[in-house]
């Protein structure tokens, strides 16, 4: 699996570890839910921090 890591629009390199470790617990958190097929293709994940205290 290729994972892209990019942060306030800086793309963040990552090491063959934590590729895998990021694949592998997202991919398997999100095969989990209801509605998503074990055949997926693409998986896309986006965060923001809340600006408020």
């Amino acid at each position: 699996m290729g994972v892209k890591l990019t942060v306030d629009n800086k793309s963040i390199p990552l090491n063959e570890f934590v590729e895998s470790i990021l694949a592998g617990t997202i991919a398997g958190a999100v095969t989990t839910l209801h509605g998503v097929d074990a055949n997926w293709h693409k998986i896309e994940i986006q965060i923001e921090k809340s600006t408020t205290p």
